[in-house]
Order: structure tokens, then C-alpha cells, then sequence
């Protein structure tokens, strides 16, 4: 099985190659440029791995939470790239994605969403799958539900804000910031997806947004303490 993953959902732009079982993979810190190099790193990962465009049988992409240009990018290229050579797209939560890349059996995940306001999930590991024990959300920091039981890990830009207001309002030693959504685990987490028929055509893979503004209102602003 040969499946390509994209993933531009933060200020990182990665991309992978999921073959026979083996995930290559590259990676850069793109700010804004996501649309500029996505293309060519996909030109060389595929290169390198001696695989051509028409032997992939899907294309998996994070398909959001996050940035709503970067994922809309990573969408745009995996609709086109699958619509030319007829193969399915498997959209794969960026969260989730974090949660498969943490290397623990539970993980709360959390990406910075502005506005002090984080995109979070939690993730529990059962056998090979992810059960969410919080569905992927938009949310004030204390307005999220405490976690069930022990051995939580935290990790994405969600527990840099705002002093690590998160991981206190959590309770959570283990935390890692630093960490960001890859397309490795994207491309292991789509493989899954279409191992189990869970490939889309090409016009119905769809980002998920979860914010549907980007601003607040006056009265919003000064609920929250802001002039």
C-alpha cells in the first residue's frame, strides 16, 4: 500500500510516504510559505522513494483542526492530486494526528486557536485505535472537562498559552508543547482509514474548521477582560 500524506495545518509543513508498511517522511518550519514549497516537497519525497504519482493508491491529508489557510492548502492539493489520478483521500484530524505521534496510550491534545481559545481533544488508545474521550472541539481553556482517571499526557502548542494555563486547568505534569501535527502520523492514521474502506472521492474530503469566525465581538472582548 502507498499512500502520500500532507500536512499544513500550522506553521509546519510536512509530507510522508506510508509503503509497505515503512513511513518516509519530510519536514520543514515554512511560517507562511506553505504554498510555495508543499509541491516540491512532495516532487522530491516521492523521488526519493522511487514511487511514481500513479502508484499511490490514496492520499491522506490533516484535514484540521487548525489553520484555516494551511489546511485548506494540504485539501486543495490532496483533491487535485487524487481527482487527476482517480484514487480516494482519507481527511485525518490533526489532533488525532498529534495523539498517534505522542507515544503514549492517553493523550490530550491541544492546538494554540487564537483568541485564547485552544482546538482540543483527548485520546485514549484501545488495541490499534483511538477512541476520543473528548471530541475534537473549539475552546476557552476553563471551560473544558476534566479527564477520567491518570497517566495523561499533554501535547501541542495548546499548552504554551497563556503561562501553561492549560495543563494546570488539567492537571497535567507531562506535558509537550513543542510538539506539532506530522504528516507521518497522518499518512500511518490514513492507511488505517483505507485499509477499512474509509476512503473518500476527491469532492468529499472536507477540512475540518470547527471556528467559524476570527474575530470577537466588542462584547465578547470585554467578557474577557480585554479594553
Amino acid at each position: 500500500m502507498r499512500i502520500l500524506a500532507l500536512e499544513t495545518s500550522t506553521e509546519h509543513c510536512s509530507v510522508a510516504l506510508h509503503l509497505a508498511g515503512e513511513v518516509r517522511s519530510h519536514a520543514e518550519l515554512a511560517g507562511q510559505r506553505h504554498s510555495e514549497i508543499l509541491l516540491g516537497m512532495i516532487e522530491r519525497l516521492l523521488a526519493e522513494a522511487g514511487c511514481a504519482k500513479h502508484e499511490l493508491d490514496g492520499i491522506a491529508f490533516g484535514a484540521g483542526p487548525g489553520s484555516f489557510t494551511g489546511v485548506r492548502i494540504a485539501a486543495s492539493v490532496a483533491q487535485g492530486l487524487a481527482l487527476g489520478l482517480d484514487i480516494p483521500v482519507m481527511p485525518v484530524c490533526t489532533l488525532e494526528a498529534l495523539a498517534q505521534a505522542a507515544g503514549q496510550a492517553r493523550v490530550a491534545c491541544a492546538l494554540d486557536a487564537r483568541l485564547d481559545e485552544v482546538y482540543y481533544a483527548a485520546y485514549e488508545r484501545r488495541g490499534e485505535r483511538w477512541h476520543a474521550i473528548v471530541e475534537p472541539r473549539l475552546s476557552a481553556i476553563g471551560e473544558l472537562p476534566m479527564l477520567p482517571g491518570r497517566g495523561w499526557a499533554g501535547v501541542g502548542s495548546g499548552f504554551a498559552m497563556l503561562d501553561n494555563a492549560l495543563a494546570r486547568h488539567l492537571g497535567l505534569e507531562a506535558t509537550r508543547p513543542g510538539q506539532f501535527p506530522e504528516a507521518g502520523a497522518v499518512a500511518a492514521l490514513g492507511a488505517r482509514l483505507l485499509t477499512e474502506g474509509g476512503g473518500l472521492d476527491a469532492a468529499s474530503a472536507q477540512p475540518l474548521y470547527l471556528r467559524e469566525k476570527v474575530a470577537m465581538t466588542t462584547a465578547e472582548r470585554h467578557a474577557r477582560g480585554y479594553k
